[in-house]
């Protein structure tokens, strides 16, 4: 049963818990979706889930917003909590006369003048200024993604969740994207949780990485998840090879007023963790 727990929670590290998901099983008709699923988002952190197609992602992602009840298994959403979601992908009529503006406007549900003014500013700090009179059904694909970004952001979350947030957009887009949406954690101080298939970007952007497939294969820092051997499996040694050049050294961590704290030992909760790589 999903519950929606109530009461502060924190992680032994001091990081506020934004949502934390336990043991959770989903099953449609004979189809096992998820099995004995485990997750934790915290205040200024970027966790991904990878993996490949049909593994669960946005089936854990919609459990994990309350739009679907798993069969089995705890989800904690913070009381009160904000969360702006960016779905995979928007499906408008073509021949609908939507602007950029009202799109903003009636996802906000806020008008006049300061509601106008702030929707305008949230669309030039994506980097979308540009098309705020333009109808959507105009625009380029990376352009829509930053609008729904924008969108996501009037909410003021504290959790930005995002499903594939850089489909459909071109290689040099999708860098620029990721810096984007590490930029918003920085500044917002919230916490990020994204289902991602491009690797190199995830494991250049994320904080924990979270390799699924149908259940939770490894999870860690993403240069020990691409040293898990359950990674291995699932990708391969030549993708593990081909993504080396990204992987970065993660000395820090958030605190929850947005300042760069040092990492302490994760704790043994007795999930299936992927262990830190001796870089001495």
């Amino acid at each position: 049963m999903d519950e929606g727990l109530t009461g502060a929670a924190a992680d032994t590290d001091g990081g506020a818990v934004l949502a934390e998901a336990w043991g959770v099983d989903v099953q449609i008709g004979a189809k096992a979706i998820l099995s004995g699923a485990d997750l934790r988002v915290r205040t200024g952190e970027i966790v991904t889930l990878i993996g490949p197609n049909g593994a669960g992602k946005t089936t854990f992602l919609r459990v994990i917003l309350g739009l679907q009840r798993p069969r089995r298994g705890r989800v904690f959403r913070r009381p009160g909590l904000r969360v702006g979601y960016v779905p995979q992908r928007l499906a408008l009529d073509a021949t609908l006369p939507l602007t950029v503006e009202r799109f903003l406007a009636l996802g906000a549900g806020r008008g006049g003048r300061e509601g106008a003014a702030r929707r305008a500013a949230i669309l030039e700090d994506v980097g979308a200024a540009q098309v705020l009179a333009s109808p959507v059904r105009d625009i380029s694909g990376g352009e829509l993604q930053r609008v729904l970004l924008a969108r996501a952001l009037l909410r003021d979350p504290d959790l930005l969740v995002l499903d594939e947030p850089v489909q459909g957009v071109d290689v040099s887009g999708q860098a620029d994207l990721y810096g984007l949406i590490g930029r918003i954690r920085d500044e917002r101080r919230c916490g990020v949780l994204l289902v991602s298939h491009d690797l190199h970007l995830v494991m250049a952007a994320a904080d924990q990485v979270i390799c699924l497939n149908h259940h939770v294969c490894c999870a860690g820092r993403p240069e020990a998840v691409t040293r898990d051997p359950a990674y291995l499996a699932l990708f391969g040694e030549h993708v593990a090879r081909q993504f080396a050049v990204y992987h970065h050294d993660h000395d820090h961590r958030h605190g929850t007023d947005g300042a760069v704290l040092p990492l302490a030992p994760e704790p043994d909760d007795g999930r299936h963790r992927a262990e830190t790589p001796d870089h001495g």
